[in-house]
């Protein structure tokens, strides 16, 4: 199959006990390296998860300290949950994925004075829905195409269904031709 472009793999919610080891297992197997978008609550109870995420070579941004959607917040509230984050991660990343996607000018200010840069996705299977892994698979064949920024979740609830599926959209996506890269994060 020829080339047909590169598209990049992104986790939210993380890390999770049950879930962040499995999706890292499947990475691991096929050589991909992806973005976990890290709550600030969970890399204090599980840093030996954003460890080991890491040390397998992938790329961590800030998703807030507890999931807070940040258009309802005020600028000092906004940095607190970054600032906090950073804390527990013990580095400042260079993107943000604000929850929801949830963004406006005055969020963007904040991230940006900070050297940040706001990343959303361009393909969303809403797997946090818990849709079967069958129909998460189908959105993304779906909708991708070169460049997709895929988001996926490994926390924040049962992810067992993005777990199922995380195999066969890696496989049937290299099947059709495309390459899995790193985003510049």
């Amino acid at each position: 199959m020829p080339y047909r472009g590169t598209v990049y793999l992104t986790f939210d919610d993380g890390p999770d006990p049950r879930w962040t080891p499995q999706v890292l297992d499947i990475l691991r197997r096929h050589g991909i390296e992806a973005v976990f978008f890290e709550v600030g609550t969970s890399v204090a109870a599980h840093p030996g998860l954003v460890r080991r995420v890491r040390r397998e070579g992938h790329l961590i941004g800030n998703h807030t300290w507890n999931h807070a959607s940040l258009t309802t917040l005020r600028g000092r509230a906004i940095r607190a949950q970054l600032d906090r984050t950073e804390r527990a991660l013990g580095e400042r990343p260079r993107c943000v994925r604000p929850p929801y996607g949830a963004h406006d000018a005055r969020v963007d200010e904040v991230i940006r004075s900070r050297g940040q840069r706001v990343m959303l996705w361009t393909v969303d299977p809403q797997d946090w829905a818990r849709p079967g892994a069958d129909r998460i698979v189908r959105r993304i064949l779906r909708e991708v195409e070169p460049g997709a920024r895929i988001l996926m979740h490994d926390g924040g609830g049962d992810r067992s269904q993005t777990v199922a599926a995380l195999e066969r959209v890696i496989t049937r996506l290299q099947a059709r031709g495309y390459r899995f890269g790193l985003l510049d994060c």
